[in-house]
């Protein structure tokens, strides 16, 4: 489609008589291009002067598509000669003007393209300026090392452009900002002198080639002041030196800078490994909230240092700086980038309307929201075009007087007073939509925590003592969060309850600066950590310890469908593959696991899933773990080593996690077999026996998986249900394993045996181990035989584990324990591999004759019993007594059982257990009648 065809809009007439002496020297113009000469010539002073200084080039432009101008004048600059190119680089650069200000008046071109088309010329420029540079240091050997030819990669100096220009979005009469940074590695050390003197020349020569004014006009002015400490380095510096500077001295800023940073020209392909090398300082693991102070602050320097902290108006505003200016939109965008890009690298755009849209799409910002702005943004850049197309000056002000603001919107196209109102009311939604997100409403104690006891002060006065409020940062945003805390902590069922659990909370924090920021532009998550805990002090103190997992429940998948065990472990191997080492690697493990367990924990306590579902999650994570980590563990191990001798090894899961149901405090009852088929030992740079070997890779990953790191532990394992308990080896070879379960193996282990699965490790050895599990509970058992057993192993574990409490739902008499141990029996008995509670009572029905009611008995207790054992683990980390159990775990227990109260719940433990443990009695013998004769060191699940 040709340029006469797209165009949508003109400007109006401001000077007539400018716009005819224009048109005069075009008399072949007719129709939409004619309307739109004029228009932009009889308001522009600046356009009117190049319309006619190239009237030869534009007389055709209706006729011809855009953007085979725009190719042909990039051409045209590729095609220049060094002794041309100074001039020509002048030419281009007003044709492109012209072209972009005649394409943006008339609508041919979006806002993108228009800052595309000038950001593309400006790539090219400033290339061809820098490698004419560094061409003459080159053909002078000036840069040691490197020959003539080396100029094709600017001999290792790279351009980053920064800010407009390097997000595409170069304004129509804009500085460019430029970083120049050679690649140190192309030099020797004695030569980096000697380089980067030869760089600072050929660097000032582009800038001058750039800036320098003649017969012709001028390039782009350039700005080198945005470099690591500009005041004190050169203009070209060391990637090398610049990464030190960021890694040490970088301030938040900076880190916005280079969100819209780009290797431009030179060594574009150094400058983004330059760039790339920068990533974890620009892009922080953790959400980083503390940044939206500092962008604020950023904000309220720039306007008190320019005397833009004044009412919106439509003449003399600041478009860019000014109160809901360009600015404004660019930060609060920025800023959030910055907060979540760290996690999620979608947001890593550079594009202010594409950041907005990425923002949207992740839910950091609304969707209406984000379209207002970009709408805006789009309107405001227009208008700073404008500004700037009047006289070719790089200025953001809106006229100050109502008659040249009247030649503004003349070259808009629309009335004076149209545009004051469109602009003013653009400027007044921008800063209403942006300002509540970097600086919230004032709030006071006297509005918000009136209700709280007289006896907080007891608290609150030995907060400033804790190690969170050490720095003045974090009292000064502790302070303007804490009113709105004080007023949710009155509004729980116990407030001076929850303000000492809060307090516990509070003083485990090592620090609290970005946890503080993270609340204060995130109430709901104050809401949510103070409900945490009051219902579940224990989860308190682990959010206190791992604050980090907060960034979970902003950024991600927190809300997300439960991805199962597949989904959790391609997470994972993710994760774990883009650490830099086996340390690394257990530490990566570390966080992703706790942010996952947290999660369970929370949709658990936030009534989102059910316990049964919460056991199955906590299972599912436990298992994703041992898949993706088992396969590092091996490998580290066989660095040393050499490979695992014969097929390898699998990892057996025991008790609940074989079963598939875990709460929020299990350890992992783990056995590792393994088949070294006949090969004797490993081979690697220290060989080890084959029984060794297995032994010492099972220590390793219980170290790895128990060991505490910087990032803490990820379970505790227990191995005591391995053939001979303590007495055996920690790793079990297979044919021994079978031998054993064939002939050796007490009653307990095989009950044991009815939960086992495969969890990890060698796909076929963990086939046959399964292979053998089903032969094995196949098999006929002496049904006399197998109670007595369990009649035995009933009495044991009474004396050795009673209940510690009316609502103890886990040990005692007819209780959890006592019903996986039957229920375990059954699945004995009836020859099935059902590893569930409630499947193996299912098939235990018939061979421990139990009745229809029986079961049913059965069944709703176990039900209730878990609820309360899960609810307990959350809540306390441990076993439930009454007396632990304050007003938030009450609401929480209550919740999840549908009791009256904590005593009618007690009484319901109390009697399911007795029902239950008659039930038991009967089938099995009661406890007082065994003699408890067995060796039973394990346990039962």
């Amino acid at each position: 489609m040709s340029f006469a065809d797209r165009i949508t809009r003109v400007p109006i007439v401001f000077e007539a008589d400018r716009a005819a002496e224009t048109l005069a020297v075009l008399p072949g113009l007719a129709g939409g291009v004619r309307e739109l000469v004029a228009g932009a010539a009889g308001s522009s002073p600046y356009l009117s002067d190049i319309i006619q200084r190239e009237t030869a080039w534009i007389e055709d432009i209706g006729a011809d598509n855009p953007g085979d101008r725009l190719a042909a004048i990039l051409a045209d600059v590729k095609a220049l000669s060094d002794d041309a190119l100074v001039g020509g680089l002048r030419v281009a650069k007003r044709r492109v003007a012209l072209l972009a200000a005649l394409a943006d008046l008339g609508g041919v071109w979006t806002l993108e393209d228009v800052t595309g088309a000038l950001t593309s010329f400006a790539d090219l420029a400033v290339d061809r300026a820098l490698k004419f540079s560094i061409a003459t240091e080159l053909r002078r050997e000036r840069l040691p090392g490197q020959a003539v030819s080396d100029g094709a990669t600017a001999a290792g100096l790279a351009v980053i452009a920064m800010g407009k220009m390097g997000a595409h979005e170069l304004n129509y009469s804009s500085d460019i900002d430029l970083i120049c940074l050679f690649d140190e590695t192309r030099y020797a050390t004695e030569d980096y002198g000697e380089a980067r003197s030869g760089f600072v020349r050929a660097v000032r020569g582009m800038a001058k080639i750039l800036n320098e004014r003649t017969r012709e006009g001028y390039v782009f002015r350039t700005d080198l002041r945005l470099r690591p400490d500009a005041a004190v380095t050169p203009v070209a510096m060391s990637m090398e030196a610049a990464e030190r500077y960021y890694e040490a001295f970088g301030r938040t800023w900076e880190r916005a800078a280079y969100i819209k940073a780009r290797a431009a020209a030179g060594d574009i392909a150094a400058g983004q490994r330059f760039l790339e090398a920068l990533t974890p300082f620009v892009w922080r693991r953790h959400l980083d909230y503390a940044a939206i102070r500092d962008a604020h602050d950023m904000r309220l320097r720039i306007r008190d240092h320019k005397g833009l902290n004044k009412p919106v108006t439509h003449l003399g505003h600041d478009l860019k700086l000014g109160r809901g200016g360009i600015r404004e939109i660019e930060f609060f965008t920025q800023t959030r980038q910055i907060i979540a890009g760290g996690r999620d690298p979608d947001l890593r755009v550079a594009g202010t309307v594409e950041g907005l849209t990425k923002l949207a799409e992740k839910g950091w910002v609304g969707d209406s929201e984000a379209e207002v702005l970009a709408s805006d943004y789009r309107a405001l850049r227009e208008a700073e075009h404008r500004v700037q197309m009047i006289a070719d000056q790089q200025t953001h002000l809106l006229p100050g007087n109502p008659d040249e603001f009247a030649r503004l919107a003349a070259l808009a196209g629309v009335d004076p007073g149209e545009y004051a109102e469109e602009l003013t009311g653009r400027f007044n939604r921008v800063h209403e939509l942006t300002e509540g997100f970097f600086s919230p409403g004032p709030r006071t104690s006297a509005d918000l925590g009136a209700a709280m006891p007289a006896q907080a002060s007891e608290f609150t006065d030995r907060w400033p003592g804790y190690p969170a409020l050490r720095s003045p940062r974090a009292v000064e945003i502790f302070t303007r969060m804490q009113p709105i805390l004080m007023h949710r902590l009155s509004k729980a069922a116990q407030p001076l309850e929850a303000l000492v659990h809060f307090d516990g909370f509070l003083s485990g924090l090592p620090a609290g600066v970005q946890l503080f920021a993270l609340f204060e532009s995130n109430p709901q998550l104050l809401d949510l950590v103070v409900d945490i805990v009051d219902t579940a002090p224990a989860l308190g103190q682990y959010l206190a310890r791992n604050s980090g997992v907060f960034d979970a429940v902003i950024g991600g998948e927190f809300f997300a469908e439960w991805p199962g065990v597949p989904g959790l472990t391609a997470r994972l191997e993710i994760a774990l593959a883009a650490a830099r080492d086996y340390e690394a690697r257990l530490n990566t493990a570390r966080v992703w696991a706790r942010e996952w367990h947290f999660r369970i924990g929370v949709h658990h306590l936030r009534g989102l899933i059910d316990a049964e579902t919460a056991g199955r999650q906590y299972a599912d994570l436990a298992t994703s773990i041992l898949a993706a980590i088992w396969p590092h563990v091996a490998q580290n191990f066989a660095e040393k080593h050499g490979p695992p001798p014969g097929r390898g090894a699998a990892i057996l899961g025991m008790g609940s996690l074989g079963a598939g149901r875990l709460n929020a405090a299990s350890d992992l009852d783990l056995i590792v077999i393994y088949d070294g088929g006949d090969t004797e030992a490993s081979e690697g740079r220290r060989p080890l026996d084959t029984r060794t070997y297995y032994a010492r890779l099972t220590q390793a990953l219980v170290t790895a998986l128990s060991a505490p790191t910087a990032e803490g532990r990820l379970y505790e394992v227990d191995m005591r249900l391995r053939p001979s308990g303590r007495q055996g080896p920690v790793a079990t070879g297979f044919e021994a394993f079978k031998a054993y379960q064939l002939t050796e193996a007490w009653t307990w282990e095989h009950l044991a045996l009815t939960r086992a699965r495969p969890v990890a490790g060698d796909a076929s050895v963990a086939e046959d181990i399964e292979a053998l599990r089903a032969d094995l509970l196949a098999r006929p058992r002496e049904q006399s035989s197998v109670l007595h057993d369990v009649s035995d192993m009933r009495a044991r574990l009474a004396v050795a584990k009673p209940a510690a409490d009316t609502l103890d739902a886990k040990t005692g008499p007819g209780r959890l324990a006592d019903i996986e141990l039957l229920a375990q029996a059954g699945a004995l008995l009836a020859g099935v591999s059902a590893r569930g509670l409630l499947d193996q009572l299912q098939a235990g029905r018939e061979p421990l004759n139990l009745t229809t009611s029986e079961h049913e008995v059965l069944c709703k207790a176990s039900e209730l019993f878990w609820r309360v054992q899960a609810a307990a683990r959350l809540i306390v980390g441990g076993p439930l007594t009454s007396e632990v159990v304050g007003a938030g775990a009450s609401a929480f227990l209550l919740r999840e059982t549908g009791a009256g109260s904590i005593d009618a719940l007690a009484a319901r433990v109390a009697e399911a257990a007795d029902a239950v443990a008659e039930i038991i009695d009967k089938v099995v013998g009661s406890i007082e009648g065994s003699d408890a004769t067995i060796g039973y060191e394990g346990k039962p699940g």
